[in-house]
């Protein structure tokens, strides 16, 4: 029996996903007209794309035939077209369909699930951790293999709705995690979106310095990395802060209280604020390298860091690695100077 499956967006994360499930079907021996992937996209070149790189078999001009008859509608829109798209599409969906999104926030689009999609059709909330700012042309059917997959059913999901999207995650690779929407916008607001708050910050702070001009011949790797998610998309970093203003905004005071509290060590600039600041940057260090070492069941690295600097928990091998054992020397401060310390 033929399966049909609606994408709504053939951006990076719908492409990907065409894409991938094209090949499943096609690596699993299963016939080609099991499994029909209809594509949605208000961009003509986006449809192009799509259709060119085989992540749909076609694609439609109105959200009402691009759902008709679907078992499985995928929403890969911004966060804040979601309920559009919902409101749109609800009276065109069949008895039974599974609706899911992929978007990065999850409460709201959860309550507007409920309040707009009919009692008869059920509803999956999902968020792959994998993408980025590209487009649709660096869509790729492996892109979430390995990625953890949040998956967020409602209280009263329908259990075979949830086999129906469990069964799409593992298709594609990836593996699913089940959270709570609120948990989810909390976590993702630590570990997504406060980074590219502290990127744009950080962009603007420097940028708009009158020695900017100069400054910018000096940057190299370090603020490269740092920059790279300010040069993402305006329009869906707005949309995520929109629709999770209460996470972001304490993560945000959580890093600021960060910030001063370094602020304060360096400025003051006793020996005892300056042994508290190295143990700061110690902390950060350990915890970081605790974190790229994770390691999956088959003994791979979970965030894919193998080709990082070795372990840097052991104190001073980068350092070493880059000045020399004499680097890991403690600095003469003023005072030492004064009482005629040499070291």
């Amino acid at each position: 029996m033929r399966q049909q499956v609606t994408i709504i967006g053939l951006g990076l994360i719908g492409g990907s996903i065409g894409i991938g499930l094209k090949q499943w079907s096609n690596n699993s021996g299963k016939r080609d007209d099991v499994l029909e992937v209809t594509g949605f996209d208000v961009d003509l070149n986006n449809q192009n794309f799509a259709k060119k790189a085989k992540a749909v078999d076609r694609t439609e001009w109105s959200l009402a035939n691009a759902v008709e008859g679907a078992d499985l509608v995928i929403l890969a829109v911004p966060p804040v077209a979601i309920r559009d798209v919902m409101s749109n599409i609800a009276p065109e969906l069949r008895e039974g369909t599974v609706v899911c999104d992929v978007a990065s926030t999850k409460a709201h689009i959860m309550e507007w699930a409920a309040e707009l999609l009919p009692d008869t059709v059920h509803f999956v909330g999902t968020h792959p951790m994998a993408g980025g700012s590209r487009s649709v042309e660096a869509a790729d059917g492996d892109l979430f293999r390995g990625a953890t997959w949040c998956v967020v059913p409602a209280v009263d999901a329908d259990e075979a709705a949830v086999q129906t999207v469990l069964g799409m995650v593992s298709a594609l690779g990836a593996e699913p995690m089940f959270v709570d929407a609120h948990e989810h916008d909390g976590f993702v607001g630590a570990i997504s979106h406060l980074p590219f708050v502290l990127s744009t910050a950080l962009m603007r702070a420097v940028s708009t310095d009158p020695a900017w001009r100069d400054m910018e011949q000096l940057s190299a790797t370090g603020f490269q990395d740092m920059s790279r998610l300010a040069g993402g998309s305006a329009e869906m970093h707005r949309d995520i802060c929109i629709t999770n203003r209460d996470a972001v905004a304490r993560w945000i005071d959580e890093a600021i209280d960060e910030l001063q509290h370094m602020r304060s060590l360096i400025a003051t600039g006793t020996d005892e604020t300056d042994e508290t600041l190295l143990r700061v940057f110690e902390e950060a260090r350990d915890a970081r390298a605790k974190w790229a070492t994770r390691e999956r069941r088959d003994g791979s690295l979970v965030q894919e860091t193998d080709d990082e600097l070795v372990d840097f928990s052991v104190g001073g091998q980068i350092s070493q690695m880059m000045f020399g054992s004499i680097f890991r020397r403690k600095p003469r401060t003023g005072s030492d100077s004064k009482n005629g310390s040499r070291r």
